[in-house]
């Protein structure tokens, strides 16, 4: 099936145009959401015959053409490339030869492994999204269908795109998708406390999106300059020509796309805003695939970063720094979807700290895994809401374990998953973390303490959550409680699938040291073809792999028994010391944009109209002023009667007389 390789993003695409032409008006409103998990499925089993297809080809070195047409196989490099067509010919470059850019799908291990995260995960999200969004109308449930195909064969695009341009067309795409569904209720508030509306989450999304979009944009220029090329094996095998400067500004440069596809600092503040979204929304684009991208680039292009010790740097302390920061704020949270959100951000903290670290292998591997009880943990939420009738305050809650069963055993396994508890997949791919950052290069003891007290913190947040939403005595008001129910099938079967795969998805990854010869690490071999090759640390870690684990393990324990211990019998109350008020405040960092960056803008923009009414269109006014005077003084000079002209010649020969004879 590799030859059916750029079938995989149309087909979304395919749904994408049946359910936004026809849905609101011609198709039934019955087939709208069936049409849009076919166009997924389909994609998923296409995609799955490619990844067949691609772990039999045979490891012979050298590369040839396909049987299909535009198909090259590079059977050392275990990569399959199907060029479509010429996009942009861009003329002679600096060594004479024609620059172009294809339209070309690139299949590797890296790309299989994110082509069946996102089929897979974005399947189960549209089946769920069946049951929770029956509540729409006609129009608005033909569009949230509409909205997620697209976004889906966006998200496609960007992980097969053989070249950067390519790839920036699915970056950009999956960030319009994600201001269109961020949005989706753009009539309604979502946050009374901050007033912000529904429509202002999804442009603050967007505007903090293309921000980073723009380094993106530059380093992808500084790169073309540089080597003539924007075809990403050819960038990757141009770099030992590039100086160590030229190599960080690029690094750099994509980096803060990185940052802001991927919510790092400073760029993280649009996506707990974004929970005003959908809550299978926040599922799959805030939690399994969109903001995963960034840690897809930095993994795609490690060749790149490696050849930049600053950048890897950069890299890693931002991701360190993330995890820790966002782990903080999800501790004071009572949004049941936004303590959710800060923990998405410090996941993908960890996993920019793997590849900061060079274990880009790690951060692909918590990349996959994530994507399992993640995406379990917000259909969970979503679960509750629904069945709340839209509650989704904490403190509100209480007493849901026996009411949901089924909502509150795949939580369950959700949230300890996430807090690292073995043998769920969490715990293997946090694990590699912690001890690449320790051990890896460009780690260090501090990187590694950063992450094990982010691990401590996040077993907390995520205890205190559960324990507030499902154990201790209801805290439901009595309309809630009278429509209490548990979700229906249709919303039940991905969340079993997807506690399954937090169960067992950790299996394939499991390090060396744990497993041996017994089990081998399956995902560290997949990879192997295409994960820069790093040099371990120089020196010996001051922690052998089995003491780090076990002080991970230590963290993550204190942190379940401190949320457990505190709130077993519900809410307790706070005392508001200044550091629990910064925290709830989220460190003033909106607050800071908003003084620093947004009021500026918003003097200038009055400054800048002012300018306009007053100096530009005076100037202008002035200038026609002075012109329509000047039109009124020669008209007086044009009348049209013969003495007047007559006059005028007899009053201009006695002038002429005078200056002569004088």
């Amino acid at each position: 099936m590799i030859g059916l390789l750029w079938l995989v993003p149309l087909l979304p695409f395919a749904g994408f145009v049946a359910n936004g032409l026809l849905g609101p008006r011609v198709l039934p409103r019955k087939l709208v959401g069936p049409i849009a998990c076919v166009a997924v499925a389909l994609s998923f089993v296409v995609a799955l015959g490619a990844v067949v297809g691609l772990g039999d080809l045979p490891e012979s070195s050298g590369s040839g053409a396909g049987a299909a047409s535009g198909l090259a196989v590079d059977h050392e490099a275990h990569r399959v490339t199907q060029t479509l067509f010429t996009w942009m010919p861009l003329g002679p470059g600096k060594d004479g030869r024609t620059v172009s850019v294809d339209w070309s799908y690139v299949l590797d291990p890296l790309s299989a492994v994110m082509l069946l995260v996102v089929t897979g995960v974005g399947l189960l999200i549209h089946l769920y999204s069946i049951g929770y969004m029956e509540h729409e109308d006609r129009s608005g449930y033909a569009r949230f269908f509409a909205y997620l195909n697209l976004f889906m064969g966006m998200m496609l695009v960007l992980v097969l795109g053989g070249s950067l341009p390519v790839l920036f067309v699915g970056w950009e795409g999956v960030g319009l998708c994600s201001y269109l569904l961020i949005g989706f209720w753009y009539d309604r508030m979502f946050d009374e406390k901050s007033g912000m509306s529904v429509a202002d989450a999804g442009r603050k999304a967007f505007i903090v999106n293309r921000i980073g979009d723009t380094g993106f944009i530059l380093g992808t220029l500084l790169l073309l300059s540089a080597l003539g090329t924007v075809q990403i094996q050819e960038v990757l095998q141009g770099v030992p020509q590039l100086s160590a400067g030229m190599a960080t500004a690029a690094a750099l440069l994509l980096f803060v796309g990185v940052c802001g596809k991927s919510a790092q600092i400073p760029l993280y503040v649009w996506l707990p805003d974004a929970m005003a979204g959908p809550t299978p929304v926040s599922a799959l684009i805030h939690a399994a695939t969109m903001v995963t991208a960034g840690v897809y680039v930095l993994a795609r292009m490690g060749g790149l970063y490696v050849a930049s010790p600053l950048a890897m740097t950069v890299v890693a302390v931002t991701g360190g720094l993330t995890a820790l920061w966002a782990a903080t704020l999800g501790t004071a949270q009572t949004d049941i979807k936004k303590v959710l959100a800060y923990s998405t951000v410090s996941q993908l903290g960890y996993m920019v700290l793997a590849a900061g670290v060079g274990a880009f292998t790690a951060g692909v591997f918590h990349l996959m895994t994530h994507a399992f009880f993640k995406a379990l943990l917000f259909l969970g939420a979503g679960s509750v809401i629904h069945a709340l009738s839209g509650e989704q305050d904490i403190l509100k809650m209480g007493g849901l374990r026996k009411r949901l069963p089924w909502t509150h055993a795949t939580f369950l396994i959700g949230t300890l998953a996430i807090a690292g508890v073995p043998p769920l997949a969490g715990f293997f791919s946090k694990d590699e973390i912690l001890w690449a950052a320790i051990a890896g290069r460009g780690g260090s003891l501090l990187l590694w303490f950063a992450g094990v007290v982010t691990a401590g913190l996040t077993a907390f947040y995520m205890t205190r959550l559960y324990m507030l939403t499902f154990a201790g005595p209801s805290r439901l008001t009595h309309e809630a409680e009278h429509h209490l129910h548990e979700s229906p099938a249709v919303m039940l079967l991905p969340l079993i699938l997807l506690a399954v795969g937090s169960v067992a998805a950790g299996f394939v990854g499991v390090p060396h040291f744990l497993g041996g010869e017994a089990i081998p690490n399956f995902f560290e071999h997949w990879l192997a073809p295409v994960m820069p090759a790093v040099a371990a640390a120089e020196g010996s870690a001051p922690l052998s792999e089995w003491a780090a684990m076990f002080v991970a393990l230590l963290a993550s324990g204190a942190g379940i028994a401190a949320g457990y211990a505190m709130y077993r019998g519900g809410p307790r109350p706070e005392r508001l010391t200044p550091a629990v008020r910064w925290v709830r405040a989220k460190y003033y960092v909106d607050e800071l944009y908003d003084l620093s960056v947004i009021r500026p803008y918003r003097a200038l923009c009055r400054f800048s109209s002012a300018w306009d009414a007053r100096i530009v269109d005076g100037a202008v006014n002035a200038v026609g002023f002075v012109t329509d005077l000047s039109g009124e003084m020669l008209r007086l000079t044009q009348t049209g009667y013969v003495r007047n002209y007559a006059l005028g010649f007899f009053g201009g020969t006695i002038l002429i007389l005078y200056y002569v004879l004088r």
